[in-house]
């Protein structure tokens, strides 16, 4: 690349909500040290949603300066999350910066918006919307061709009816042979135990998720 592109993309601004670093409480990375990167907006209004505050709140910031802020934390894994990231298309100017200075980085998506355009080389967790979340109708079903052994589907399941909409999709698209599958209960409205049990007795090839970093602080404190 050359150094005048180099130099357009970190001119590009970005809506954030915050940077942090932070315990990875979630996906196979969690337990990791990792800077978040927390984009402000979102095009969906998920029933169960902890990150509400970001649908709005934020600060304008070049693409060099975030790079500054997340250098500064030493840390080479590094999370572009939201809000919905996507929905701010100078994202992928950032994506692509953070990789080509050596950082590891995942990118959560809600699922709804397309997924062509992110750098290769990115971690992508995405989310499939269970009924419950009151969003399925918004998933966009053409991403799931898209994905790398490499990436993640979500489930975020609020209940019974949730998990047999997942395993139903499981089933149908065949995603455990398209890459790693996440089944995490909405924190407070089902225990752990129940979804665990519900995976064992079908013999479900998805790993339990546990929003760890909930269990680490309070499950509503913010920049953890």
């Amino acid at each position: 690349m050359s150094e005048a592109v180099a130099r357009d993309r970190k001119a590009t601004v970005l809506r954030i909500n915050e940077i942090f670093h932070s315990i990875q409480g979630e996906s196979r990375h969690a337990g990791r040290p990792c800077v978040f990167v927390r984009l402000t907006g979102c095009n969906l209004r998920c029933s169960w949603c902890d990150t509400a505050y970001a649908f709005e709140e934020g600060e304008d910031r070049t693409v060099g300066r975030v790079l500054e802020q997340v250098a500064a934390h030493g840390t080479r894994f590094v999370l572009v999350t939201g809000g919905e990231p996507l929905a701010q298309e100078g994202v992928h100017d950032l994506i692509g910066e953070l990789i080509d200075r050596g950082h590891e980085v995942s990118v959560e998506t809600g699922g709804s918006l397309d997924i062509g355009g992110l750098d290769r080389r990115a971690m992508v967790v995405m989310d499939l919307k269970c009924p419950g979340s009151g969003m399925s109708a918004r998933n966009r079903w053409e991403n799931l061709a898209l994905l790398k052994p490499l990436d993640e589907v979500k489930f975020v399941v609020a209940g019974r009816g949730d998990y047999e909409w997942a395993r139903e999709a499981i089933a149908a698209h065949r995603l455990a042979e398209r890459c790693s599958l996440l089944l995490s209960p909405v924190h407070g409205a089902l225990d752990a135990r129940s979804l665990s049990e519900w995976i064992l007795a079908d013999r479900l090839p998805v790993r339990l998720q546990l929003q760890i970093h909930k269990y680490i602080w309070p499950p509503d404190m913010r920049g953890v």
